[in-house]
């Protein structure tokens, strides 16, 4: 049975969710939370080894059914081994990216059809969502510039801007549809204005939560 909270950080390349991870897990535990880490696709020694195939640039191109099945194996490895065992401790489980990203990137991104991957999400979740999704919104031509100033290109960075443009239709329009469990950082404004954004939404959390 699930105790803890899970919480996913989502967006499009460059919206700064890797870079706030270290400063959310420090709030919760400074509000006494026990925090785990992690992140999609990877969190676990077989996962990151599916991570590596996934955003090599150097692999050919893959079908995008088999981009799916993989972070979907990936997932799978990394909720039984190292989310869901974490949740039934009573931690709080911060995950940079969870499935949401796949309906955005494989679904709005690649076009495959969303009923498919719910199928897939059913059948390795079962009933396992994130309580809170905080997706990180930036325009795609400031993400872009963020992330190329990162250096070298992974796969999925290399797509065209309409690609990322579709994903960030995704998401908003995931949001929008339950914006109580999806709130949403805007994420091209300064850094401090950034994690005050934050704050506001892990007090709510907490508020909401009482764990």
């Amino acid at each position: 049975m699930k105790h803890g909270v899970f919480i996913t950080l989502e967006g499009g390349e460059g919206a700064g969710k890797s870079t706030n991870v270290p400063w959310i897990a420090d709030y919760l535990r400074s509000q006494g939370k026990t925090v785990l880490v992690t992140r999609e696709p990877g969190g676990t020694e077989v996962a990151e080894a599916i991570r590596e195939v996934l955003l090599s640039p150097e692999l050919p191109g893959m079908n995008a059914d088999t981009e799916l099945l993989l972070m979907f194996a990936a997932r799978n490895e990394h909720l039984h081994t190292k989310i869901l065992p974490a949740l039934v401790r009573g931690e709080w489980v911060i995950c940079d990216r969870f499935t949401d990203a796949t309906y955005a990137y494989q679904g709005y991104g690649r076009g495959i059809a969303l009923s498919r991957i719910a199928v897939l999400e059913q059948w390795v979740q079962g009933d396992v969502r994130p309580d809170y999704v905080i997706l990180f919104d930036i325009d795609v031509t400031t993400g872009m510039t963020r992330a190329q100033a990162r250096g070298r290109a992974d796969r999925f960075e290399q797509e065209h801007a309409a690609f990322f443009e579709r994903i960030r239709h995704g998401y908003l329009q995931r949001a929008g549809e339950l914006p109580a469990r999806y709130p949403v950082i805007q994420a091209a404004q300064a850094r401090v204005n950034v994690r005050e954004q934050l704050q506001q939404v892990l007090e709510r959390i907490i508020a909401e939560t009482n764990t």
